[in-house]
C-alpha cells in the first residue's frame, strides 16, 4: 500500500470515526428520535407474522401498542409513521427474520448492521476511486460519512439498502465475488428499488457481461422477494390499493411528504416537486413536470449507454449521473443522497484528467456532498434562512429555492456527469483518466 493510499484511508476512518461517535452520543442521550425509520417495517412485519393486514394502519397499530412500542404522550405524526407502511411486500422477505426478535436486539442488530454496512460501503467506494485519486476519494468518502449520522440514528432502510447497492457495484466492477454481489444488489431491490433501481439498469444496457450480470440479478430478486409478496397477498388481497391509498395519505397537501411549502418537513426531501413547487403547489403541475424532466435526460443518458462500449472509466461517469438524477423524480429524503459515495469514483477519474475540467468537476461534487450532509446542510440551511428576509408570491418562491437548493444543485451535477459521460462515450480508453494510478491526488 503505497503513502496515498494510506492517507486516503485515514481520511475515510476519521468520516468513520466521527459518525460512531455522533452516533453513540445521540442515541444515548435522547430515544425521541432513534430508531424511529426502523419502527414501521418492524411493527409491519410483526403484523404479517400475527397474520394481520400490514397496510392497514389500525392492524399495525394494535401490534404497535400490543407490544409496547407506542411511546407516553407520542404525537400523531410519530404514531402515524409508525404504522402507516408505504413499502412494497417485497421487503418483508428481509424483514420478516428481523420481525421475529423482540424488539430491543431487532432494533440494536439492524442499526449495527446499517452503520457497520455503510462504512463497508464506503471503503468501497473509496478503493474504486483510489485507482486514480486515492486521498482525494478517501476526503469525499470520509465526508460522506461524518454526515450520515440522521440515517444511521433512524436507521432508515435505505442505509442498508445503499450498501449493498455500493457492494455490488464494487463486486461487478471488480470483477470479484460476483455471485455476492447479486445477491446484495437483490436485496437491495427488494427492500429500495427507488435507490437502486437505476444503478440495476446501468448493467442492464452496459451489455456484455454485465448485462448477463443484471439478468441474473433480476431472477434473485424474484426469488428473494417472492416470498413477502405471496404471503401479503394471502393475508392481505387488497394490499395494492391499502399501499397506494397509505401514500397518498402522505403526500396530501401539508402531509408528511408532501413537497409543497405547507409541508411540515419539505426541508428534508429532495425531489424536484420541491422546487417547482414553490412557483405552483399543485400535484397536477409539479409531478409531470418532474417526471418529464428526468425521463429526456434518462433516455440520453440511455442512449449513451448503450451505444458506448464499456470502460470503467466510462462507467464511473454514467453511474454517477444516473445516480444523481434518479433522486429527483419520486418521494426521496436527503438521507437517501448517501447513494452519492458513488460520485467519489467518478470524481476520481476525473482529477486524473489533463486539462481544466477536474475543477468544475470538484466544484459541483463537493456542492452536492456539502449540500446534502446532515452537518453541513444544516448549518448552510440555517444560515441562508436567517440572512434572507421572509417575502411573498415570486420573492418567496425565489427565496425558498435559495433555503434549500439541494434538488437544484443535484440536476446541475446530474447534468454535469451526463455531459462528461456523452462527451467520453466515443473516447479511445488510451487516454490517461482509463488509465488507474496516474494521479496521487
Amino acid at each position: 500500500m503505497t503513502k496515498a493510499r494510506r492517507d486516503g484511508l485515514v481520511l475515510l476512518f476519521l468520516g468513520a470515526t466521527i459518525l460512531v461517535l455522533l452516533m453513540t452520543y445521540l442515541v444515548n442521550s435522547t430515544s425521541t428520535a432513534a430508531f424511529e425509520d426502523f419502527k414501521p417495517d418492524y411493527y409491519a412485519s410483526r403484523c404479517l407474522i400475527e397474520h394481520g393486514d400490514p397496510y392497514d394502519e389500525l392492524d399495525v397499530l394494535r401490534v404497535y401498542q400490543a407490544e409496547g412500542g407506542e411511546r407516553p404522550h407520542e404525537a400523531e405524526m410519530d404514531r402515524e409513521i409508525a404504522t402507516r407502511y408505504v413499502y412494497p411486500p417485497t421487503a418483508f422477505s428481509i424483514m420478516i427474520p428481523f420481525a421475529w426478535l423482540p424488539w430491543g436486539p431487532a432494533h440494536l442488530l439492524w442499526m449495527i448492521l446499517g452503520a457497520g454496512g455503510l462504512v463497508f460501503a464506503s471503503v468501497l467506494a473509496w478503493d474504486l476511486g483510489a485507482d486514480y485519486a486515492p486521498i482525494l476519494s478517501g476526503a469525499l468518502c470520509g465526508f460522506v460519512l461524518a454526515n450520515s449520522l440522521v440515517i444511521t440514528v433512524l436507521s432508515n432502510p435505505s442505509e442498508i439498502a445503499i450498501a449493498l447497492c455500493i457492494v455490488a457495484v464494487w463486486c461487478f466492477i471488480r470483477d470479484r465475488y460476483v455471485p455476492a454481489g447479486i445477491v446484495c444488489l437483490a436485496i437491495s431491490l427488494a427492500m429500495k428499488p427507488q435507490d437502486a433501481g437505476m444503478v440495476w439498469l446501468f448493467f442492464l444496457l452496459a451489455g456484455s457481461v454485465y448485462r448477463r450480470r443484471a439478468i441474473q440479478t433480476l431472477f434473485a430478486t424474484i426469488a428473494i422477494a417472492l416470498p413477502g409478496v405471496l404471503w401479503t397477498w394471502c393475508v392481505a388481497p387488497h394490499w395494492f390499493n391499502e399501499l397506494r391509498a397509505n401514500i397518498q395519505a402522505f403526500s396530501l397537501h401539508g402531509g408528511l411528504n408532501d413537497p409543497g411549502p405547507a409541508s411540515r418537513v419539505a426541508h428534508t426531501l429532495i425531489d424536484l416537486q420541491v422546487v417547482l413547487s414553490l412557483f405552483k403547489d399543485d400535484p397536477r403541475f409539479y409531478n409531470p413536470a418532474s417526471y418529464l424532466v428526468f425521463a429526456v435526460l434518462a433516455a440520453i443518458w440511455g442512449f449513451v449507454t448503450l451505444r458506448s462500449g464499456f470502460s470503467p472509466a466510462r462507467a464511473w461517469m454514467g453511474i454517477a449521473a444516473i445516480v444523481t438524477l434518479s433522486l429527483l423524480p419520486v418521494h426521496h429524503h436527503l438521507y437517501d443522497t448517501k447513494l452519492l459515495l458513488l460520485l467519489a469514483p467518478a470524481m476520481a477519474v476525473l482529477s486524473a484528467e489533463k486539462g481544466p475540467i477536474k475543477w468544475p468537476a470538484l466544484l459541483v461534487t463537493l456542492a452536492a456532498l456539502a449540500a446534502t450532509g446532515d452537518i453541513s446542510g444544516t448549518i448552510f440551511f440555517q444560515l441562508v434562512d436567517r440572512l434572507l428576509p421572509p417575502a411573498t408570491g415570486l420573492a418567496g418562491a425565489l427565496r425558498g429555492v435559495l433555503v434549500f437548493p439541494v434538488p437544484l444543485i443535484l440536476l446541475a451535477v446530474g447534468v454535469f456527469y451526463l455531459w462528461v459521460y456523452a462527451r467520453w462515450a466515443s473516447r479511445s480508453s488510451s487516454t490517461v483518466a482509463m488509465h488507474p494510478g496516474r494521479s496521487n491526488t
